[in-house]
């Protein structure tokens, strides 16, 4: 192709999109010099062409390239200062990749040649040419708009969280050629999982194409997880099975269409905090050579170094206008183009951290945040946070606008605690199970702001969480110093795998408690996929880098019992109203909503000193509607009481149930029969958790 492009008049998209007569092109990139676009042959190889792109206008240069189509490999050398000392870092011999690119062509491997800079002379320029080498984009034909999943009532919505590769890639009613695939997931098996789980959302870990960092690179790892993006809008190659006539773009977008014909939403993991470029120290493979001052937040002190609030070496500047146009391009193509239903998104308070000159606070107001709640498509999508950074001021639990979700590390947290060491009072506890009213104010917050989880990818599996007291992560390279070191753990008498009936049977009884606990709280239930089969990673707690056996669920050695547990309380909770009000839980005398009276084992109501009292491990709620309250026993089923009573003790406990019949529908020792009728006075298990109610199942 040897035409020469063509000045632009209005606003492109950025990136690469084909209109008629040829494709536009767009790059922001407000400090640079001069802009190149390269043109490259079928296979990457070759740069068949070097066209200077028109002057930038509003930072952004743009153009169109007549008579291009669809399948087109590009790359960008942008032209500039090299000044690291002032965070300037152009360098027109490297050929870099479109942050914007809607699919990528090859991987970064590690080698030096995309370094920037000299190896060991960080402050010089390195003029080797890397465009063999160079990940690049491709031109892609565009889709019609996805279709939506259906929406949901968010009291009644069950989070699975899942890596898209971990989950069938060992599944043997997956066919071999598609495991570990987006076809792998949109496969019948692996939706009747979810299904059976009664599942209703798909929380996807990241799909982005990302780098791999060079330390893993080195020990012959992979960064798992995905959360090393370079290219935001392209999904990754890494999960496409690679059959004929599907590139990774349309067997996601199958995929997804698979998930939502089957009911489920689908969210997905977004990563917009940082890039795989990593610190001063690492590659040059897109943003960095592009503008460094634009999209990243560099030192005031010294801007050869990054902000580092993510852990990962730098920061996007995402207070900046043109990274914001990035960011929100991208979110609507996962929405327009694949049908995502929203977003969870990681280290989120880096998302609404403002300028050197409000000395880079969060705010809920931040311009990001705001673009977001604007925006007519995407202010409709579900928006979840990870509610935390490693910067000052990262921990943001309850601070996000009033329409987001937020993970509550606290739920989790006080779980493990009250549960298997006790040593977290009953009103901390209580204050959990009633949604954390004290972190989502009530006034402006829904009841189910609250994303309530007790185990999830970052950290320890729910078996691992009862058989590790100390992470074992030497897999990972670091000599075992990565990973969480507080899990608040117990291994029930052995460390690791045990083949002791009692200590598998207190094992497994932990896990149904804290399964029910995180259903049965007010707010959002997730469990983690694996958990539904008791899946080990043989405490790895950070499993990041482990693309094998360790992460993959193990279904030949599933114990499905777990996903039957999960699906009977996800059934009780539908045919209950009461557990899943749309409100949050009211005080007695209250004339609507849900009522909670809370009993201790006496059945007398808690006094203000029992609930800080360390040896009070036995509390039961009962969940009425304020109109009913009385008469709740002559109720249908769908509007009967129900009676949550919670024995966190170490020894059997003397209960005394409020009056009238209550028929017991879940006990995670298993010692009942659904639908027993329960005595005024019963003995409950050690660490157990009986839902019971005032209408019995139907059988």
């Amino acid at each position: 192709m040897n035409a020469a492009l063509q000045r632009l008049s209005g606003v492109a998209l950025l990136g690469a999109t084909v209109v008629d007569g040829g494709v536009q092109f767009a790059l922001a990139a407000p400090h640079a010099q001069a802009v190149d676009l390269c043109l490259f042959d079928a296979t990457g190889q070759t740069e068949t062409q070097r066209l200077p792109m028109p002057a930038a206008v509003g930072g952004v240069w743009q153009a169109l390239l007549p008579g291009a189509t669809a399948g087109l490999i590009y790359g960008w050398r942008v032209h500039g200062p090299w000044d690291p000392a002032r965070g300037q870092r152009f360098n027109p011999h490297k050929l870099l990749l479109d942050p914007s690119a809607a699919s990528v062509l090859g991987s970064y491997e590690g080698q030096d040649i995309h370094l920037g800079h000299r190896a060991g002379a960080p402050m010089l320029q390195d003029t080797r040419d890397n465009a063999q080498q160079a990940m690049k984009a491709v031109v892609v034909e565009p889709f019609a708009p996805a279709a939506r999943g259906s929406v949901l009532d968010p009291a009644q919505r069950l989070i699975c969280e899942l890596h898209v590769k971990g989950f069938s890639a060992l599944h043997p009613d997956i066919p071999p050629a598609l495991r570990g695939s987006y076809a792998g997931l949109a496969h019948p098996a692996a939706i009747a999982h979810l299904k059976r789980m009664g599942v209703t959302t798909v929380s996807l870990m990241p799909l982005a194409t990302c780098a791999d960092e060079l330390r893993l690179l080195t020990l012959n790892l992979r960064n798992y997880w995905g959360y090393s993006p370079i290219a935001w809008s392209a999904p990754t190659a890494r999960y496409w099975s690679g059959q004929p006539g599907t590139t990774p773009r349309s067997e996601l977008r199958a995929m997804v269409s698979a998930l939502h014909d089957a009911g489920l939403e689908v969210l997905l993991d977004v990563v917009y905090n940082h890039s795989g470029e990593t610190d001063e120290q690492g590659p040059t493979l897109g943003l960095r050579g592009i503008d460094n001052a634009t999209y990243y937040h560099l030192d005031s002190e010294d801007p050869a170094r990054y902000r580092n609030w993510t852990g990962c070496g730098n920061c996007l500047r995402l207070d900046h206008p043109l990274v914001i146009r990035m960011v929100l391009q991208s979110l609507r193509s996962w929405v327009l183009d694949y049908g995502i239903d929203g977003f969870r998104f990681d280290l989120a308070p880096a998302l609404g951290r403002g300028t050197a000159e409000e000395d880079y606070a969060f705010s809920a107001r931040a311009p990001l945040l705001q673009a977001l709640a604007d925006d007519p498509l995407l202010s409709r999508c579900t928006l979840v946070a990870e509610p935390w950074d490693i910067g000052e001021g990262g921990y943001q639990l309850g601070q996000f606008p009033a329409a987001w979700l937020e993970w509550n590390d606290r739920f989790r947290d006080t779980q493990r605690s009250f549960w298997l060491h006790r040593d977290v009072g009953l009103g901390e506890w209580a204050m959990r199970l009633a949604g954390s009213s004290d972190t989502f104010e009530p006034r402006t917050r829904a009841a189910h702001s609250s994303v309530n989880f007790v185990a999830a990818h970052d950290g320890f599996t729910l078996a691992d969480l009862l058989r590790y007291t100390e992470r074992r992560n030497q897999a990972n390279g670091e000599d075992n110093r990565d990973g969480h070191g507080h899990n608040l753990s117990i291994n029930c008498g052995v460390e690791g795998d045990s083949a002791d009936p009692q200590v598998r049977a207190q094992r497994s009884q932990w896990q149904r408690v804290l399964l029910a606990i995180t259903l049965l709280s007010l707010g959002t239930p997730m469990v983690q996929a694996g958990d539904s089969i008791g899946h080990s990673q043989g405490g790895n707690n950070n499993a990041y880098c482990q693309d094998n056996a360790i992460s993959w669920l193990d279904w030949e050695n599933a114990d499905t019992g777990y996903a039957d547990f999960i699906a009977s309380v996800q059934a009780l909770r539908q045919s209950r109203a009461v557990l899943r009000s749309s409100g949050w839980w009211q005080a007695e005398g209250a004339d609507q909503g849900v009522v909670a009276r809370w009993f201790l084992p006496d059945a007398s109501s808690p006094r203000p000193q029992d609930w800080n009292d360390p040896a009070r491990r036995t509390l039961a709620v009962q969940l009425d509607w304020a109109a009913a309250m009385g008469s709740a026993h002559h109720a249908g089923a769908l509007h009967a009481s129900c009676l949550l009573l919670c024995n966190g003790a170490s020894e059997p406990v003397r209960c005394t149930l409020p009056p009238g019949a209550w028929f017991l529908l879940i006990d995670t020792a298993g010692g009942d029969s659904p639908n027993r009728r329960l005595e005024h006075v019963e003995m409950m298990p050690p660490g157990s958790l009986w839902l019971a109610s005032a209408a019995p199942t139907s059988t």
